[in-house]
């Protein structure tokens, strides 16, 4: 465990999650320099990065990704290419700068998704498990996650796989939110199909345990304990119940992917059971491990 003060290095950190976790590496104490499109106080461009290097730090995380999910965009070639550069560039980017860095980081954290994994209404899978080569997303997981790998390297790599990150003010919730207040939410397709989710102050605090945790390193499954028995039908009445609402009205599977196309669909109509096995056997204690406690939490 390092007690010491760290200076951290955040790919992505003015987004949902990057907000999140700089909140939380400064309340311990750690200085936090985001790397984003604009420089600033506490921040560098990517281009500044890739012209001067990494800034003297301890460790560097990375975050950065266009919103896959983001209903305002078409699924189609740019689309797509911006999905993919948005995530494995910058983390490519990250790497080179730790490669060339003087005094390289100790640490490289980066976060992925299940996505990695099949999805399937019965499979579980475990940081061990195979996957990484069915489709669109799970190639994208294999890209991103072999752009970090930094053979021989001094900095221990980690990646956390991420589900589906619940919390206020972004992300799946934000989307979410007014349909349900309205009474007009409801499971999506089937509702029968897995539903791999996260707190939010979870994820932010696995890659915070990552960071401080000298001899962790590999592949941490960014889900809550209870999640591989959440169905997305069973969010759905969950998420109704926190706000004192019904959950009648299903979104049938047709107009999923009339909004958001067939590939990115999948994502939502279908899942996959994720088990932190790791996570847990690194000694991290989740602050959210029930989907009722944490809704509670986002829409107290």
């Amino acid at each position: 465990m390092r007690s010491s003060a760290m200076r951290v290095v955040v790919g992505g950190g003015t987004g949902f999650v990057g907000r999140a976790l700089t909140q939380l590496l400064r309340s311990r104490g750690h200085q936090v320099t985001h790397v984003s499109r604009q420089g600033g106080k506490d921040r560098i461009s990517w281009e500044e990065l890739s012209r001067t290097g990494l800034p003297l730090c301890d460790a560097v995380v990375n975050l950065a990704g266009e919103n896959v999910l983001n209903p305002f965009r078409r699924w189609g070639d740019a689309f797509c290419k911006e999905v993919i550069s948005s995530r494995v560039e910058t983390t490519k980017t990250l790497a080179k700068a730790i490669v060339d860095a003087e005094q390289p980081p100790h640490a490289w954290v980066l976060v992925t998704g299940v996505g990695y994994y099949r999805p399937s209404p019965t499979a579980e899978y475990t940081e061990d498990s195979p996957g990484g080569n069915f489709d669109f997303f799970s190639r994208l997981v294999s890209s991103w996650e072999t752009a970090a790998l930094i053979p021989g390297s001094p900095a221990r790599g980690v990646v956390v796989r991420s589900g589906v990150v619940l919390g206020q003010g972004g992300g799946a919730i934000s989307q979410m939110l007014w349909p349900f207040r309205l009474g007009l939410g409801g499971p999506l397709g089937s509702g029968l199909q897995p539903f791999p989710w996260i707190h939010i102050r979870d994820l932010t605090g696995i890659v915070c345990h990552a960071l401080e945790n000298e001899c962790l390193q590999g592949i941490l499954n960014g889900v809550a304990p209870s999640s591989s028995a959440t169905s997305n039908g069973t969010f759905a009445q969950e998420f109704a119940a926190a706000l004192g609402r019904p959950a009648l009205l299903p979104v049938p599977a047709w107009a999923v992917r009339a909004v958001f196309g067939a590939e990115r669909a999948i994502m939502l109509l279908e899942g996959q059971k994720v088990l932190p096995k790791r996570t847990l056997e690194s000694g991290y204690r989740f602050v959210f491990p029930d989907l009722p406690g944490a809704l509670k939490d986002i829409v107290a």
